[in-house]
């Protein structure tokens, strides 16, 4: 058999032998996470804020026309959340404020993971030189207070949409991740898996697929869900404090305009609505991250 012939099949074999990992891996994680009670209340909470966006959204629309006769009407029968300070419904400003605070959530979630992950992984594994550099990036970074610079970016910027906020947020959300991931591959590098491994002379991209990343993936989708949940209390903030106000339906916004109407008592549901989804979503995302790190760490599920 030819050397190349003998290459080819070892690719394969390895390709195999990934496949089949990933197969019983994403088997055992469903097991694992429907037997999980914080999992399984995280995920559906997540589940009706993500139908809240896909279906609610289109089959109650939000009419941002003004009726003066419904100004600050309680809730009802036809307005279950009652109507804002120009006689809108709430709950469907409610429902249509869901999707930019989903997607910022999200494309934080991924621009930061994304980019931690890649600087960490490279960090760790080339070390010298351009490890020292990143980590010396990502400390400046660390050292700096992240949300008085987000507001200034956000001031400074036209925010127009949720990926531009999204990048905003995670401008300044990435370099922890990238620590972590770091020193967690310098510590595997030196374990007796990854020795052998190399002793094998096994291809790289297994070792970096098969043997690393499947020992860190726990700490990156923990991660990516609490990202989540910060980019909500950042985004809310922003928009509470007027300063990226390009959607009048987000929640931080609504904050915003209800300021004015605290102490006016038919104004409750006014501030209350946005903070109360505020909460439930932050609730979703806190339980979703705990039942996914007892799921995914090897260790905490046998605890």
């Amino acid at each position: 058999m030819k050397s190349g012939s003998v290459v080819s099949v070892k690719k394969d074999s390895h390709l195999r032998i990934l496949f089949t990992n990933f197969l019983r891996s994403f088997k055992s994680f469903f097991s694992a996470l429907l037997s999980n009670p914080r999992a399984v209340t995280g995920s559906i909470i997540m589940i009706l804020f993500l139908f809240m966006v896909v279906v609610l959204r289109r089959v109650m629309p939000y009419n941002s026309t003004p009726n003066p006769e419904m100004i600050l009407a309680r809730p009802s029968v036809a307005h279950p959340l009652g109507c804002d300070e120009m006689g809108r419904d709430l709950l469907r400003r409610i429902i249509a404020g869901s999707e930019s605070i989903f997607l910022i959530s999200l494309f934080t979630g991924i621009f930061t993971v994304t980019l931690g992950v890649i600087l960490g992984l490279i960090a760790g594994l080339a070390g010298g030189f351009v490890d020292r550099a990143i980590m010396f990036v990502a400390n400046l970074f660390l050292t700096v207070p992240n949300f008085p610079i987000m507001l200034a970016l956000a001031q400074i910027l036209t925010i127009s949409n949720s990926i531009l906020f999204a990048l905003i947020l995670s401008v300044w959300s990435w370099a922890g991740l990238a620590r972590a991931i770091r020193a967690q591959i310098v510590s595997l590098k030196e374990r007796d898996f990854i020795q052998i491994c190399k002793v094998m002379n096994l291809p790289r991209h297994y070792v970096l697929f098969g043997e690393l990343l499947p020992n860190i993936l726990s700490y990156i989708v923990v991660n990516f869900v609490l990202v989540m949940r910060s980019a909500i209390t950042a985004s809310v903030g922003i928009m509470m404090l007027g300063v990226a106000a390009y959607d009048h339906t987000n929640w931080g916004a609504m904050l915003n305009s209800a300021q004015g109407y605290i102490i006016n008592p038919n104004a409750l549901m006014l501030w209350l609505s946005p903070i109360i989804f505020i909460v439930i979503y932050q609730a979703g995302a806190v339980l979703l991250s705990n039942g996914l790190d007892q799921v995914l760490n090897p260790r905490l599920r046998r605890l």
